[in-house]
Protein backbone atom coordinates (compact mmCIF):
# COMPACT_ATOMS: atom_id res chain seq x y z
CA UNK A 1 0.00 0.00 0.00
CA UNK A 2 2.23 2.80 -1.05
CA UNK A 3 1.83 6.09 0.26
CA UNK A 4 0.93 7.88 -2.59
CA UNK A 5 -1.33 5.27 -4.66
CA UNK A 6 -4.20 6.18 -6.59
CA UNK A 7 -7.89 6.04 -5.23
CA UNK A 8 -8.61 2.79 -7.55
CA UNK A 9 -5.47 0.88 -5.63
CA UNK A 10 -6.50 2.63 -2.21
CA UNK A 11 -10.13 0.75 -2.45
CA UNK A 12 -8.28 -2.62 -3.75
CA UNK A 13 -6.32 -2.85 -1.22
CA UNK A 14 -8.43 -1.80 1.45
CA UNK A 15 -10.80 -4.52 0.08
CA UNK A 16 -8.46 -6.76 0.61
CA UNK A 17 -7.18 -5.63 3.99
CA UNK A 18 -10.86 -5.62 5.15
CA UNK A 19 -11.03 -9.47 3.93
CA UNK A 20 -8.30 -10.13 6.07
CA UNK A 21 -9.31 -8.63 9.12
CA UNK A 22 -12.70 -10.26 9.14
CA UNK A 23 -10.73 -13.40 8.55
CA UNK A 24 -8.72 -13.33 10.63
CA UNK A 25 -10.32 -11.67 13.76
CA UNK A 26 -13.59 -12.98 13.10
CA UNK A 27 -11.63 -16.68 13.47
CA UNK A 28 -9.57 -15.52 16.32
CA UNK A 29 -11.86 -13.32 18.27
CA UNK A 30 -15.43 -15.16 19.83
CA UNK A 31 -17.45 -13.61 21.89
CA UNK A 32 -20.72 -11.61 22.25
CA UNK A 33 -18.62 -8.54 21.68
CA UNK A 34 -15.66 -8.41 20.46
CA UNK A 35 -13.73 -5.35 20.72
CA UNK A 36 -10.46 -4.22 21.40
CA UNK A 37 -11.57 -2.02 24.90
CA UNK A 38 -15.28 -3.45 25.40
CA UNK A 39 -17.13 -0.64 26.99
CA UNK A 40 -17.58 -0.08 30.29
CA UNK A 41 -21.34 0.58 30.50
CA UNK A 42 -23.90 1.85 32.94
CA UNK A 43 -25.76 -1.03 33.96
CA UNK A 44 -24.68 -2.10 37.55
CA UNK A 45 -23.16 -5.89 37.14
CA UNK A 46 -21.39 -8.01 40.34
CA UNK A 47 -18.74 -6.43 42.38
CA UNK A 48 -15.39 -7.66 43.26
CA UNK A 49 -12.28 -6.93 45.58
CA UNK A 50 -9.78 -3.83 44.65
CA UNK A 51 -6.85 -4.81 43.07
CA UNK A 52 -3.88 -2.42 41.96
CA UNK A 53 -4.83 -0.45 38.46
CA UNK A 54 -8.40 -0.69 38.62
CA UNK A 55 -10.35 2.76 38.45
CA UNK A 56 -11.15 4.14 41.68
CA UNK A 57 -14.41 5.74 40.03
CA UNK A 58 -15.74 2.42 40.08
CA UNK A 59 -15.44 1.75 43.53
CA UNK A 60 -18.26 -0.20 45.52
CA UNK A 61 -19.08 2.20 49.36
CA UNK A 62 -21.84 0.07 50.16
CA UNK A 63 -20.32 -3.06 49.67
CA UNK A 64 -16.32 -1.72 50.93
CA UNK A 65 -18.25 -0.83 53.84
CA UNK A 66 -19.73 -4.15 54.80
CA UNK A 67 -16.71 -6.08 54.16
CA UNK A 68 -14.10 -3.72 55.13
CA UNK A 69 -12.54 -4.85 52.04
CA UNK A 70 -11.79 -2.41 48.92
CA UNK A 71 -14.48 -3.30 46.29
CA UNK A 72 -15.22 -2.18 42.40
CA UNK A 73 -18.33 -2.22 40.68
CA UNK A 74 -18.69 -4.52 37.39
CA UNK A 75 -21.05 -2.74 34.79
CA UNK A 76 -22.38 -4.91 32.08
CA UNK A 77 -20.89 -3.55 28.68
CA UNK A 78 -22.93 -1.56 26.03
CA UNK A 79 -23.90 -3.08 23.50
CA UNK A 80 -24.31 0.27 21.58
CA UNK A 81 -20.67 2.31 21.48
CA UNK A 82 -18.99 5.52 19.69
CA UNK A 83 -14.91 5.10 18.91
CA UNK A 84 -13.59 7.92 17.78
CA UNK A 85 -10.01 7.55 16.13
CA UNK A 86 -7.44 10.20 16.09
CA UNK A 87 -4.92 9.16 13.67
CA UNK A 88 -1.78 10.98 12.87
CA UNK A 89 -0.47 10.72 9.50
CA UNK A 90 2.75 13.15 9.87
CA UNK A 91 5.45 12.96 7.76
CA UNK A 92 7.40 10.86 10.04
CA UNK A 93 4.76 8.16 9.43
CA UNK A 94 5.82 7.83 6.01
CA UNK A 95 8.68 5.54 6.62
CA UNK A 96 9.09 2.09 7.08
CA UNK A 97 12.30 -0.71 6.76
CA UNK A 98 10.02 -3.52 7.76
CA UNK A 99 7.20 -5.56 5.88
CA UNK A 100 5.34 -2.67 6.02
CA UNK A 101 5.55 1.46 6.01
CA UNK A 102 4.19 3.13 9.16
CA UNK A 103 1.40 4.87 7.61
CA UNK A 104 0.34 1.08 6.37
CA UNK A 105 0.19 -0.20 9.78
CA UNK A 106 -1.82 3.32 10.83
CA UNK A 107 -4.33 2.32 7.95
CA UNK A 108 -4.15 -1.59 9.08
CA UNK A 109 -5.49 -0.77 12.99
CA UNK A 110 -7.88 2.04 11.79
CA UNK A 111 -9.31 -1.45 9.77
CA UNK A 112 -8.71 -3.28 12.67
CA UNK A 113 -10.68 -1.15 14.67
CA UNK A 114 -13.41 0.07 12.19
CA UNK A 115 -14.23 -3.95 11.32
CA UNK A 116 -14.65 -4.79 15.53
CA UNK A 117 -16.91 -1.53 16.07
CA UNK A 118 -19.56 -1.83 13.12
CA UNK A 119 -19.99 -5.64 13.76
CA UNK A 120 -21.68 -4.80 16.91
CA UNK A 121 -24.23 -1.93 15.07
CA UNK A 122 -22.00 0.62 16.85
CA UNK A 123 -20.73 3.84 15.23
CA UNK A 124 -17.31 5.29 14.54
CA UNK A 125 -15.82 8.51 13.65
CA UNK A 126 -12.23 10.20 13.31
CA UNK A 127 -9.98 12.83 13.37
CA UNK A 128 -7.33 13.12 10.69
CA UNK A 129 -3.88 15.08 11.02
CA UNK A 130 -1.44 15.68 8.33
CA UNK A 131 1.47 17.91 8.45
CA UNK A 132 0.25 20.73 6.14
CA UNK A 133 -2.87 21.63 4.82
CA UNK A 134 -4.64 19.85 2.03
CA UNK A 135 -7.93 19.72 -0.07
CA UNK A 136 -11.34 18.58 1.82
CA UNK A 137 -11.66 14.50 1.92
CA UNK A 138 -14.49 13.31 0.02
CA UNK A 139 -16.04 11.58 3.04
CA UNK A 140 -19.46 12.56 3.26
CA UNK A 141 -19.81 15.41 5.95
CA UNK A 142 -16.17 15.67 6.43
CA UNK A 143 -15.30 19.48 7.53
CA UNK A 144 -11.61 20.76 7.48
CA UNK A 145 -10.40 21.98 10.76
CA UNK A 146 -8.22 25.61 11.65
CA UNK A 147 -4.86 24.62 13.08
CA UNK A 148 -1.14 23.69 12.64
CA UNK A 149 -1.38 21.65 9.50
CA UNK A 150 -4.54 19.86 8.65
CA UNK A 151 -7.07 18.65 11.31
CA UNK A 152 -9.87 16.65 9.12
CA UNK A 153 -13.30 15.39 11.18
CA UNK A 154 -15.38 12.43 9.74
CA UNK A 155 -18.66 12.57 11.46
CA UNK A 156 -19.18 8.99 13.42
CA UNK A 157 -21.73 6.52 11.55
CA UNK A 158 -22.39 2.77 11.97
CA UNK A 159 -22.48 0.15 9.20
CA UNK A 160 -20.12 -0.96 7.00
CA UNK A 161 -20.67 1.15 3.78
CA UNK A 162 -19.92 3.92 5.92
CA UNK A 163 -16.46 2.23 7.77
CA UNK A 164 -15.38 1.76 4.59
CA UNK A 165 -15.98 5.15 3.46
CA UNK A 166 -13.96 6.40 6.72
CA UNK A 167 -11.30 4.24 5.64
CA UNK A 168 -10.71 5.42 2.51
CA UNK A 169 -11.09 8.57 3.25
CA UNK A 170 -7.86 7.87 5.88
CA UNK A 171 -6.08 6.39 3.30
CA UNK A 172 -6.58 8.88 0.79
CA UNK A 173 -5.40 11.67 3.15
CA UNK A 174 -1.75 12.98 1.85
CA UNK A 175 0.96 13.40 3.82
CA UNK A 176 2.67 16.27 3.23
CA UNK A 177 5.65 17.77 5.04
CA UNK A 178 5.87 19.22 8.58
CA UNK A 179 4.08 17.29 11.80
CA UNK A 180 0.26 17.54 12.74
CA UNK A 181 -0.07 19.32 16.23
CA UNK A 182 -0.69 15.92 18.25
CA UNK A 183 -2.21 17.59 21.26
CA UNK A 184 -4.16 19.43 19.10
CA UNK A 185 -5.53 16.39 17.25
CA UNK A 186 -6.00 15.08 20.53
CA UNK A 187 -8.21 17.77 21.58
CA UNK A 188 -10.37 17.22 18.63
CA UNK A 189 -11.86 14.03 20.62
CA UNK A 190 -13.21 16.06 23.37
CA UNK A 191 -15.11 18.81 21.64
CA UNK A 192 -17.96 18.48 21.41
CA UNK A 193 -18.34 16.51 24.95
CA UNK A 194 -19.93 12.94 24.24
CA UNK A 195 -21.13 9.88 26.09
CA UNK A 196 -19.08 8.35 27.65
CA UNK A 197 -17.34 5.45 24.60
CA UNK A 198 -14.00 4.70 23.59
CA UNK A 199 -11.33 6.65 21.87
CA UNK A 200 -8.43 5.55 20.25
CA UNK A 201 -5.14 7.47 19.49
CA UNK A 202 -2.90 6.09 16.63
CA UNK A 203 -0.03 7.53 16.46
CA UNK A 204 4.30 6.87 16.48
CA UNK A 205 3.86 9.77 19.51
CA UNK A 206 7.14 11.54 18.34
CA UNK A 207 5.88 15.07 19.22
CA UNK A 208 7.29 15.87 22.51
CA UNK A 209 5.39 14.06 25.05
CA UNK A 210 4.58 17.29 27.29
CA UNK A 211 2.55 18.26 23.53
CA UNK A 212 -0.39 15.37 24.19
CA UNK A 213 -0.20 14.29 27.29
CA UNK A 214 -2.42 16.79 29.13
CA UNK A 215 -5.23 16.59 26.27
CA UNK A 216 -4.75 12.49 26.58
CA UNK A 217 -5.25 12.48 30.40
CA UNK A 218 -8.08 15.19 29.88
CA UNK A 219 -9.69 12.93 27.27
CA UNK A 220 -9.18 10.26 29.63
CA UNK A 221 -11.71 11.28 32.44
CA UNK A 222 -14.57 10.63 30.10
CA UNK A 223 -13.77 7.86 27.94
CA UNK A 224 -11.72 4.62 27.73
CA UNK A 225 -8.70 5.05 25.76
CA UNK A 226 -6.09 2.80 23.41
CA UNK A 227 -3.08 4.46 22.65
CA UNK A 228 -1.44 2.95 19.56
CA UNK A 229 2.15 3.24 18.92
CA UNK A 230 3.71 2.33 15.42
CA UNK A 231 7.73 1.71 15.48
CA UNK A 232 9.96 0.81 12.78
CA UNK A 233 12.77 -1.23 14.09
CA UNK A 234 15.47 1.65 12.26
CA UNK A 235 13.89 3.95 14.76
CA UNK A 236 15.08 1.65 17.77
CA UNK A 237 18.60 0.77 16.45
CA UNK A 238 21.18 1.60 13.46
CA UNK A 239 22.73 -1.24 11.56
CA UNK A 240 26.35 -1.89 10.50
CA UNK A 241 25.94 -0.57 6.95
CA UNK A 242 28.63 2.53 6.61
CA UNK A 243 27.78 5.99 5.74
CA UNK A 244 23.96 6.07 5.83
CA UNK A 245 22.45 9.16 4.07
CA UNK A 246 19.02 9.97 6.16
CA UNK A 247 16.82 12.23 5.72
CA UNK A 248 14.25 13.94 8.25
CA UNK A 249 10.78 13.48 5.93
CA UNK A 250 9.55 16.59 8.61
CA UNK A 251 11.78 18.92 7.45
CA UNK A 252 13.71 17.60 4.74
CA UNK A 253 16.92 17.97 6.30
CA UNK A 254 19.82 15.64 5.13
CA UNK A 255 22.54 13.87 7.64
CA UNK A 256 25.16 11.73 6.85
CA UNK A 257 25.68 9.07 10.13
CA UNK A 258 28.38 6.73 10.02
CA UNK A 259 26.92 3.50 10.87
CA UNK A 260 30.00 1.94 11.14
CA UNK A 261 31.15 3.40 14.22
CA UNK A 262 29.77 1.06 17.40
CA UNK A 263 29.58 3.65 19.92
CA UNK A 264 27.34 6.33 17.07
CA UNK A 265 24.95 3.35 17.09
CA UNK A 266 25.21 2.60 21.11
CA UNK A 267 24.27 6.06 22.17
CA UNK A 268 20.98 5.57 19.02
CA UNK A 269 20.16 2.58 20.64
CA UNK A 270 19.84 4.16 24.52
CA UNK A 271 18.66 7.18 23.04
CA UNK A 272 16.06 5.48 21.37
CA UNK A 273 15.24 3.71 24.17
CA UNK A 274 15.24 6.66 26.74
CA UNK A 275 12.23 7.97 24.14
CA UNK A 276 10.30 5.24 23.91
CA UNK A 277 10.42 4.61 27.40
CA UNK A 278 9.42 8.26 28.28
CA UNK A 279 5.96 7.92 26.01
CA UNK A 280 5.19 4.72 27.73
CA UNK A 281 5.26 6.59 30.71
CA UNK A 282 3.43 9.44 29.82
CA UNK A 283 0.97 6.81 28.50
CA UNK A 284 0.76 5.42 31.58
CA UNK A 285 0.32 8.31 33.24
CA UNK A 286 -2.88 9.17 31.52
CA UNK A 287 -4.12 5.80 32.34
CA UNK A 288 -3.88 4.82 28.17
CA UNK A 289 -4.22 1.47 27.35
CA UNK A 290 -0.78 0.88 25.29
CA UNK A 291 -0.53 -1.16 22.15
CA UNK A 292 2.76 -1.01 20.27
CA UNK A 293 3.00 -2.29 16.49
CA UNK A 294 6.08 -3.13 14.55
CA UNK A 295 6.67 -2.60 10.30
CA UNK A 296 8.27 -5.82 10.87
CA UNK A 297 6.22 -7.90 12.76
CA UNK A 298 2.40 -9.02 12.38
CA UNK A 299 0.52 -6.41 13.77
CA UNK A 300 -2.84 -8.37 13.18
CA UNK A 301 -1.04 -11.01 15.85
CA UNK A 302 -0.17 -8.02 17.93
CA UNK A 303 -3.41 -7.14 18.21
CA UNK A 304 -5.65 -10.48 18.98
CA UNK A 305 -2.40 -11.01 21.96
CA UNK A 306 -3.58 -7.76 23.17
CA UNK A 307 -7.62 -8.33 23.00
CA UNK A 308 -6.89 -11.59 24.58
CA UNK A 309 -4.81 -9.87 27.75
CA UNK A 310 -7.34 -7.00 28.23
CA UNK A 311 -10.27 -9.49 28.50
CA UNK A 312 -8.14 -11.26 30.79
CA UNK A 313 -7.65 -8.34 33.09
CA UNK A 314 -11.24 -7.37 32.69
CA UNK A 315 -12.30 -11.12 33.54
CA UNK A 316 -10.16 -12.08 36.24
CA UNK A 317 -11.29 -12.95 39.59
CA UNK A 318 -15.04 -12.28 38.39
CA UNK A 319 -17.73 -14.33 40.34
CA UNK A 320 -19.48 -16.28 37.75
Amino acid sequence: MPAAAGGDRSALVLSRLQLLVTRKLDGLLQGDYAGLLPGPGSEAGESREYRPGDDVRRMDWPVTARTTMPHVRRTVADRELETWLAVDLSASLDFGTGQWLKRDVVIAAAAALAHLTVRGGNRIGAVVGTGAPAPAGRWRGASPATGPGTLLRLPARGGRKEAQGLLRAIAGAEIRPGRSDLGALVDMLNRPPRRRGVAVVISDFLAPPQQWGRPLRKLRVRHDVLAIEVVDPRELELPDVGVLPVIDPETGELHEVQTADPRLRRRYAEAAAAQRAAIAAELRAAGAAHLRLRTDRDWLLDMVRFVAAQRHARTRGTTR
